[in-house]
């Protein structure tokens, strides 16, 4: 038998898609962007693009949200057992006698109209506190951070699965033929002794989905992309030629077995062909006005820094990027948290101040969905030795603090609370789940119907548990 006609069972369901495919690669090719799945959006988006900045470590939500004034008579004092309710703790913890009380020696002031609180260490932060919506509720279900990153990024604390940005990518499509659809951007630390965790390229994968949604990691030294520009005595007219030679042998292969991922090879051919014109301009900073960097602090200037990247995410967004993710390592703070904490707040404080006012100068901030947060929280009572001035916070997932500005939230709002040891959700509870599904709505995506079969599943983002959209901090 002909072994084109031997597909596998598999093979003949993808075949019949073929010309779904192929069709809308004509449409990228023709440089009009990459289209999204039919039937999306499942109703009007209140966002088009997602700028998430991941502190990753988990930030301490009572040293600068949580405000627990009550804790400052609770000094070293043992965290109740009716408070702590049995809960598994790690094992730089779960060994220690006692488990005494540090409230946060930073001071907290109210903000704005909405009386936001706010930790001294986010001044620029406070500056824009009635443009943000704070959520202080949210739990998970990890205790520790690869298993926590993989499942506030995935819906899954196991490898794998698509990530947040490639659901969104997979969906919507691009809205810029000449830059993928989903960046991913990494921030440098300045304190010497934070703390830090691996970040793997895993979190931007596309897992199970088609390997053109997975994430593309700009760098900031040296080209922005690995083998951006042809090798030496390569004219691009002569690349051109080969990648039409290759076009023509992989649409040939496609036809013959219905893999996608050959269609999806050409695809990511073509964006890197375009990508050699459209990078180069997108990371030339030549251009931007020193009022940006009035605005987002001197840092800015300096590649790889957290204000940079925030400039940059603008940038990607005002190209129609549809997804850009945004890492900062170095908020592990198990030991050292007032040397720390302080250097990570000014790396972050007056970028993301300068961010929210760029985006909302230039029209952009009711269509970008802003969100900085970390997998989990941190513990109430100290990890070792605990003194007036000095303690650490081991890794908390009961109850955890993240903002959101734009792209549909409702302003100056804070939703949920936590007891008075910041320690147990009280009100409101939000689920990572919840998050997902409020991240997707926003967009315009019911996560009940945004789904891929794989493995005998209709795989989501938000799993097979349920999830709700937290319609109360919706504008």
């Amino acid at each position: 038998m002909n072994s084109a006609i031997e597909l596998s069972r598999r093979h003949f369901f993808r075949a019949g898609a073929q010309g779904i495919g192929l069709a809308a690669l004509a449409e990228l090719l023709r440089g009009e962007g990459r289209p999204g799945l039919a039937g999306l959006p499942h109703f009007a988006p209140r966002a088009k693009s997602v700028i998430y900045i991941h502190l990753v470590g988990g930030p301490p939500q009572q040293d600068l949200f949580d405000y627990k004034p009550k804790l400052r008579g609770w000094y070293d004092k043992d965290l109740p057992a009716s408070v702590r309710q049995g809960q598994r703790l790690t094992t730089m913890t779960s060994g220690q006698a006692r488990f005494p009380i540090a409230p946060t020696v930073y001071e907290f002031q109210q903000h704005g109209q909405s009386g936001a609180w706010l930790s001294e260490l986010l001044p620029h932060t406070a500056k824009v506190a009635d443009r943000l919506t704070f959520v202080k509720s949210l739990h998970t279900e990890a205790i520790n951070h690869d298993p926590a990153i993989t499942f506030i990024q995935t819906g899954s604390m196991i490898p794998g699965k698509a990530c947040m940005g490639s659901w969104i990518s997979y969906g919507l499509g691009s809205l810029n033929a000449d830059l993928p659809s989903f960046v991913v951007l990494h921030a440098t630390h300045s304190h010497p002794k934070a703390n830090v965790q691996p970040v793997s390229a895993r979190l931007w994968s596309s897992g199970f989905l088609s390997s053109q949604y997975s994430g593309v990691a700009l760098r900031s030294a040296g080209d922005p992309v690995l083998f951006l520009r042809n090798s030496q005595g390569v004219s691009r007219e002569t690349r051109r030629i080969v990648l039409d030679g290759l076009k023509e042998m992989n649409t040939r292969e496609a036809e013959r077995s219905g893999d996608p991922e050959v269609l999806a090879r050409i695809e990511q051919y073509e964006m890197a062909f375009r990508m050699q014109s459209s990078v180069p301009e997108l990371t030339d900073f030549s251009g931007e006005p020193d009022s940006t960097y009035a605005l987002y602090g001197e840092e800015a200037r300096v590649p790889g820094s957290f204000a940079r990247t925030c400039v940059q995410a603008r940038r990607l967004v005002e190209r129609g990027v549809r997804f850009v993710q945004i890492y900062q390592r170095g908020w592990d703070l198990h030991t050292a948290l007032p040397a720390v904490l302080p250097s990570q707040c000014k790396d972050v404080d007056r970028a993301c101040f300068g961010l929210i006012e760029d985006l909302r100068s230039r029209g952009l901030l009711d269509e970008t969905l802003v969100l900085w947060g970390g997998e989990f929280g941190r513990t109430v009572y100290s990890q070792g030795k605990l003194t007036p001035s000095d303690y650490g916070r081991d890794h908390h997932p009961r109850c955890f603090t993240m903002w959101m500005a734009g792209g549909g939230m409702k302003p100056g709002t804070t939703y949920g609370e936590t007891d008075e040891f910041s320690y147990n959700v009280t009100r409101d509870p939000v689920h990572v789940r919840d998050l997902q599904a409020t991240i997707l709505h926003v967009l315009g995506i019911d996560h009940n119907r945004l789904t891929y079969a794989y493995q005998g599943l209709d795989q989501k983002l938000t799993g097979v548990e349920k999830a709700r959209v937290v319609k109360e901090i919706l504008a």
